[in-house]
């Protein structure tokens, strides 16, 4: 399957537009407490992408930061879930890696098509003139690299190919987990069965996205960030209440969930979609409620349900790699190609080390591993 070229057109444009109204020239720390990048717009016959221009700052989140992903976020993971003969590498190369991109410059980053969540959805690469879009980034940001996050050779198999044609560098970044024809699904895995009828028998009471409001984006702030920052990790990109207010106005994310008896959710999932693919950048959950709960997978559910009703398929990003196989997800290396062309030699020689080293070393112990 091909998802960016089934994407249509006028869908994308939309959201790219509503997207550049709410944050292109507005200070990103605002809406997001971790990510200190500019926000600007390349013209393209799909519509404005966005660019995230972040210029090295330490501490960023991992959507705009190289550093972050590939030491602070890689550092984390392998000490999380490589087997401990494996520790003293997975605490090496880290740090090696993150010194070089230091050191070296690359973690000055012009990423394209950036939507400041963790996958990024790409329009029809025929409506992309990437020869000139390439020449422009390049003139507006001569000192920094081109990133393009969230490429896997499932969705986006010919922007991996035109990108690298152009003289863009793979670097592995994490595996994620690709659903396609749900009801199918659900035939074959009783996980997801059995998931599916929890949303008919639990107790709480159902959220619709027509039924999220003001008093809603403070709480649906609070259960991201007990998943997503005390739980996970704290480079994962800190939205606050007003991000997700003003997504949930825009039409960008559609939420869903279940309240408590006294009208407080304690689960919620938050789609973002482009034409028949969806991505969940916003899941979260009461994690101070017992797991017998059933609380995540309430979440989850939500999102499963919703992409079977409309027929969508569905990215569920990375994370709970067994829950999400169990469930009939298929892994996918994900990929940024990076245009440094134009960069020093020792930058340069910087990507190349990167490229190396996650593509020979990372992307295989995803695989061996199952993360």
């Amino acid at each position: 399957m091909n998802a960016a070229d089934n994407i249509d057109p006028g869908d994308f444009a939309l959201r790219a537009g509503a997207f550049a109204e709410l944050h292109a020239g507005q200070a990103t720390q605002a809406w997001i407490a971790n990510v200190h990048a500019r926000v600007v717009t390349l013209q393209t016959g799909a519509g404005p992408l966005p660019v995230t221009v972040h210029d090295g700052q330490t501490g960023d989140g991992w959507i705009c930061s190289p550093r972050t992903t590939y030491a602070d976020c890689a550092g984390e993971e392998a000490e999380r879930y490589l087997p401990r003969a494996l520790a003293p590498l997975g605490r090496m190369l880290p740090g090696l890696l993150g010194n070089v991109i230091a050191c070296a410059g690359l973690d000055r980053a012009a990423s394209i098509n950036n939507w400041l969540l963790s996958t990024n959805l790409y329009p029809a690469l025929d409506l992309v003139a990437l020869p000139e879009l390439l020449d422009e980034a390049v003139a507006r940001w001569p000192r920094h690299g081109l990133w393009f996050r969230s490429l896997n050779a499932c969705d986006t198999p010919n922007w991996l190919i035109a990108l690298r044609e152009r003289g863009c560098l793979p670097v592995a970044t994490r595996q994620v987990y690709l659903y396609d024809r749900f009801a199918a699904l659900s035939a074959r895995h009783g996980n997801l069965r059995h998931d599916l009828a929890m949303l008919r028998k639990t107790p709480l009471r159902h959220a619709a996205n027509d039924s999220i409001g003001d008093a809603d984006y403070l709480r649906i702030a609070e259960l991201y960030a007990l998943l997503y920052i005390e739980k996970y990790s704290r480079a994962n990109p800190i939205y606050g209440e007003d991000f997700l207010r003003a997504w949930h106005r825009a039409g960008l994310l559609e939420f869903e969930g279940f309240r408590q008896a006294d009208g407080r959710l304690s689960a919620v999932v938050g789609l973002f979609r482009q034409a028949d693919i969806a991505t969940a950048p916003i899941v979260g959950y009461d994690t101070h409620q017992p797991r017998r709960a059933g609380l995540y997978r309430l979440a989850t559910a939500c999102a499963y349900r919703r992409c079977m009703e409309r027929g969508w398929r569905l990215n569920f990003s990375a994370g709970a790699a067994s829950f999400k196989r169990l469930r009939g997800g298929q892994p996918a290396i994900e990929y940024s190609m990076v245009f440094a062309c134009h960069l020093p030699r020792r930058t340069r020689a910087a990507l190349r080390m990167l490229s190396a080293a996650t593509c020979r070393i990372g992307a295989p112990l995803l695989r061996r591993f199952a993360l």
